[in-house]
């Protein structure tokens, strides 16, 4: 399951573009929170430590102790990082207020895990979901999602239904959507011009 990670932030006056690039500036990241149960507050976290925890995180989708200086800790669910489109840095980040009740979507990173048999006869393996977006309790959410291809013989295909999910996990998308593929190497094209 994700690991809980706590981070500093305090709240800030709504402000313009110019007092946002000095809050950057001084190290902060300008942020807000909302959700149930709360007002929409705009917050400023810890630059430094922000990116520390994305950079530990095998994706985006993470859950956080929001420490506001003078108004205790709040859980959150991160749910958007705008980001510099020349340097890629963080510039905005929008966070969920949530509770252990609370159900969150989340896109977690899935990773192949075996050998195929199709590979060894030759195939090629076509992942063409490389995030699944899943629905779960914050308690429940996965870092990542583990797929089995051990089994894929050279023309099989691994669907999300196929999956098996942590407890708790379920995924958002239907069941027959294809994740893995074991293809010919050259593809169809090249395959139809041998037989022709």
């Amino acid at each position: 399951m994700a690991k809980k990670t706590s981070l500093k932030a305090a709240t800030r006056a709504r402000t313009g573009s110019g007092r946002l690039n000095q809050m950057r500036r001084e190290g902060w990241l300008p942020s807000v929170i909302y959700g149930r149960g709360t007002e929409n507050k705009n917050l400023k976290v810890d630059a430094k430590s922000f990116a520390e925890v994305i950079a530990h995180s095998s994706s985006e989708n993470i859950i956080v102790n929001l420490e506001i200086d003078g108004e205790g800790t709040r859980l959150a669910f991160l749910q958007a990082i705008q980001h510099d489109p020349l340097s890629g840095a963080a510039v905005h980040a929008d966070f969920l207020a949530i509770d252990e009740k609370t159900e969150i979507t989340a896109h977690i990173p899935a990773h192949l895990n075996g050998e195929a048999p199709g590979v060894k006869a030759g195939g090629v393996i076509e992942q063409y979901v490389h995030a699944i977006e899943i629905t779960c309790l914050p308690d429940d959410l996965p870092e990542t999602i583990e797929l089995d291809i051990s089994k894929l013989q050279l023309g099989d295909s691994l669907h999300l239904g196929d999956i098996s999910y942590p407890k708790g996990v379920r995924p958002t998308h239907a069941a027959e959507v294809v994740v893995v593929h074991i293809g010919r190497a050259g593809g169809a094209a090249d395959a139809e011009a041998a037989t022709a």
